[in-house]
């Protein structure tokens, strides 16, 4: 069992009878979805999904999980997904893929949110080896940049892999992939990105997570979030 299985398959303990759980995407995610397929099939568990992207809701499907549209959600139970950076009090960075919106909605509105990451993921800082992506209203693009750039910031469009066209999200937006300043803290710029007119969604997925599973030498190393009030 490699390290992106091992988290996926510890996370899926977590999932019980009657639960509605958020399916995340990429790899690990679809290991995930693997072992609540699994589960399902071998041990007749009973439980209802939400996809956060496409991907995850054909994966889900060939697999004969039953899902529920993001539209008849109001919460969840558990919402399970990985992420690209992971800093020290559990700020996610996310949104290298294209649905940022669904996957912060899923994360605010669960019960509990696991976030599957191996080592290499573990940074200091956000942003610390990815720029930070900045979902924004296609007609406001300029404006948002120009906003950021007066904070340090620096990037441009997310163009498509073939460098033919650029990136548009599910949701119809384009994508700003935009590095700033180290000393700027992350709290700062969450804040600062939750205030700018024109932006959809951000990568900085800040007091969202629950616990971070990192898979190390073979065994699941659990990381929870601090509890408000706690020390």
């Amino acid at each position: 069992m490699n390290e992106k299985e091992l988290v996926a398959v510890h996370a899926a303990k977590r999932v019980h009878d009657g639960m509605l759980v958020g399916l995340g995407t990429g790899s690990t995610a679809n290991y995930f979805i693997q072992e609540l397929a699994r589960r399902r099939v071998e041990e007749g568990l009973q439980v209802t999904a939400v996809a956060s992207s496409v991907v995850s809701t054909r994966k889900a499907q060939a697999l004969g999980l039953p899902l529920v549209a993001l539209e008849h959600l109001s919460r969840l139970d558990l919402y399970v997904d990985g992420a690209d950076e992971v800093s020290p009090d559990l700020t996610l960075l996310k949104g290298r893929g294209y649905d940022l919106v669904r996957e912060k909605l899923l994360a605010r509105v669960s019960d509990q949110f696991l976030v599957l990451a191996d080592p290499s993921k573990l940074v200091d800082r956000i942003g610390a080896r990815f720029p930070i992506p900045v979902e924004v209203m296609p007609f406001a693009w300029g404006l948002v940049k120009r906003r950021l750039e007066e904070i340090g910031g620096g990037g441009d469009l997310r163009q498509t892999a073939n460098k033919d066209g650029l990136v548009v999200t599910s949701y119809g937006s384009l994508v700003l992939d935009m590095v700033f300043d180290p000393a700027l803290e992350t709290a700062a710029l969450n804040a600062f990105l939750n205030d700018t007119p024109g932006v959809v969604e951000h990568g900085i997925f800040r007091g969202l997570a629950s616990a971070v599973f990192v898979a190390v030498d073979g065994k699941v190393e659990e990381h929870l979030a601090k509890q408000a009030g706690s020390e």
